[in-house]
């Protein structure tokens, strides 16, 4: 066999690695692996494996993490979501946008909620209380309708026509 790395002399030294459970080799001759690790005598075996390995196929992640699936980060502010985890705040807008699908399962946990309710003025408090029931019952006709309940979204036509004509 021929060396991988000058493609002139014979490959006396090889070395196997797996990478993601694909096996990747490399063959090398003498003079290649001694340049590849640095100088010295190569055949004295003054070196360790993991040294080794890491001078010739220099990794991208160590390997006990080559497995793990790549990390999810903003495009515009480069946070990670395990950067997120670990300080706790978000680095931009588009974080929000980015790590969605991980930040709503995570408020609806700790708020119950997704969306933010706030709080409401005393002075404001009935006419929010209508608005949010007329959303309610809007809703509620729909499914009905959807269900084709008829006699029941009747029923909430009438109630949405009734709080409509009720301003405060």
């Amino acid at each position: 066999m021929i060396c991988q790395n000058c493609k002139a002399k014979e490959a006396t030294v090889n070395i196997t690695r797996f990478v993601g459970g694909k096996k990747e080799e490399l063959h090398l001759c003498k003079d290649c692996a001694e340049k590849l690790l640095g100088g010295g005598d190569f055949l004295s075996f003054d070196f360790s494996l993991p040294d080794l390995l890491g001078t010739l196929l220099k990794p991208s992640l160590p390997f006990w993490e080559e497995s793990r699936p790549p990390s999810l980060r903003c495009p515009k502010c480069g946070l990670s979501y395990e950067g997120f985890q670990e300080i706790g705040k978000l680095g931009c807008s588009e974080c929000y946008k980015t790590f969605k699908s991980k930040l709503v399962p995570l408020l609806r946990r700790i708020h119950g909620n997704t969306r933010h309710g706030g709080k409401i003025p005393l002075r404001a408090n009935e006419e929010l209380a209508r608005l949010k029931e007329l959303e309610r019952l809007k809703e509620e006709l729909n499914e009905a309708i959807k269900r084709e309940e008829y006699e029941k979204a009747a029923e909430l036509r009438d109630k949405i026509r009734e709080i409509e004509g009720k301003k405060v």
